[in-house]
């Protein structure tokens, strides 16, 4: 710390010169420096400082004062534990914590220790510290042909502690621990993992819900585009959870260089789910969203069904195939063209559906996802058009 100090306070019995006991002060030592400092990142809001030190102690009580100032150190996360005597072939010093004093008017603890023998000791001092944080960011280059990219994975770490901690051992929460030094006032990137020739999808979807039209007179949508990850081992990841961060999402041009596509905010990532990095909206894949049928069956009573059939004319307008994911929320189908319910509609796919069989893992009772791969346009430069429908039926309406 800017004034912290380790010092070390000998009371013992003096019986040669003197007929009652007295106590003996064993001067100031000097500040043992830190033998190992690993600093965790693993909390998402505080940062864990667990330093080892070796104090030397004599027979008898001592006291241990730690102090600190200018330091956003939380004194009541301040943890003394004795680890074991540096040197394991001789004896151990027996030494027990008997007390914590905080004095007055001080950012200082001072822990009461009863050793049974004088040597030096290995103590674990931990604390919670403010002013010493991070946060994830992440490097996406993909291949020219955008069917790998290499992601490197970056801790971004702001020390406004005012302390420094050389060649300390860095825990980020996950996967193997590193050695960095951390200066005072010091703001860096750490590159903890790369993952090179992680398997791409590059997908386009039409969710008029989510993100509405490009022209609406004309009913054409937003097609917002993304490359997709699976975090899994078979991709080359899947060892752990990919943490929340901003991505900055290149492409290698073929000519040695590297285009910058965007930065989006990759959400956090389990294993065995995907990763899905926004790049924009496509200007190449159009897609024209209307209602073919909107057709109510009196039931009984004041009981009727409602057939809704939406229909998809789809251009791609590229050099190469792609893949176009539908994606459709039945209960907001029901509030916009029947009417507003706070109850879950009771539907189901309708014979006209000419969209392939709904994607299981992406698909369920309130929302549904179509996935269709578009050809490329064709050597004259016309695009080739799909027309697809999606015929819901909603029973038992009132």
């Amino acid at each position: 710390m800017n004034r912290s100090s380790v010092r070390t306070l000998a009371i013992c019995t003096l019986s040669l010169l003197l007929i009652d006991s007295a106590l003996a002060r064993i001067k100031l030592t000097t500040l043992p420096v830190r033998e190992r400092v690993e600093v965790q990142f693993d909390h998402p809001n505080q940062t864990l400082i667990e330093e080892e030190r070796i104090v030397p102690m004599v027979q008898g009580i001592n006291q241990v004062d730690f102090a600190w100032a200018n330091t956003l150190i939380d004194p009541s996360s301040l943890v003394f534990q004795v680890v074991s005597e540096p040197n394991p072939a001789s004896t151990p010093v027996q030494a027990n914590i008997l007390s914590v004093s905080y004095p007055p008017n001080e950012n200082a603890l001072i822990w009461s220790i009863a050793a049974d023998r004088s040597g030096p000791v290995r103590v674990r001092i931990s604390y919670l510290l403010g002013g010493l944080d991070k946060k994830f960011h992440y490097r996406a280059l993909a291949a020219t042909d955008e069917q790998t990219l290499t992601l490197s994975q970056y801790l971004r770490i702001d020390n406004l502690a005012n302390e420094g901690y050389p060649d300390s051992v860095i825990w980020p929460g996950f996967g193997e621990q590193l050695v960095r030094p951390i200066g005072q006032n010091e703001s860096k990137d750490v590159l903890l993992h790369k993952f090179r020739d992680v398997p791409l999808r590059k997908t386009y979807t039409a969710d008029v819900a989510e993100h509405g039209y490009l022209d609406a007179t004309q009913h054409k949508l937003n097609i917002p585009m993304h490359y997709v990850l699976d975090n899994t081992r078979t991709s080359g990841l899947g060892q752990f959870a990919l943490a929340a961060g901003k991505a900055r999402i290149f492409q290698q041009d073929g000519h040695g260089s590297q285009a910058f596509l965007g930065e989006d905010w990759g959400r956090f990532t389990p294993p065995d789910d995907e990763l899905s990095l926004y790049l924009g909206l496509a200007q190449d894949i159009v897609v024209r969203r209307t209602i073919d049928r909107n057709e109510r069956t009196r039931l009984a009573g004041n009981a009727y069904r409602q057939d809704i059939t939406i229909k998809y004319e789809i251009e791609n307008f590229k050099n190469s195939p792609a893949t176009l994911n539908i994606v459709e929320h039945p209960s907001l189908i029901r509030d916009q063209l029947i009417g507003h319910s706070s109850l879950e509609p009771e539907w189901t796919l309708g014979s006209d559906t000419t969209l392939p069989p709904a994607d299981a893992d992406h698909s369920d009772y309130s929302k549904l996802q179509f996935k269709l791969e578009l050809p490329a346009q064709e050597s004259s430069g016309e695009a080739r058009k799909l027309v697809h429908r999606l015929h819901i039926r909603y029973n038992n309406q009132w």
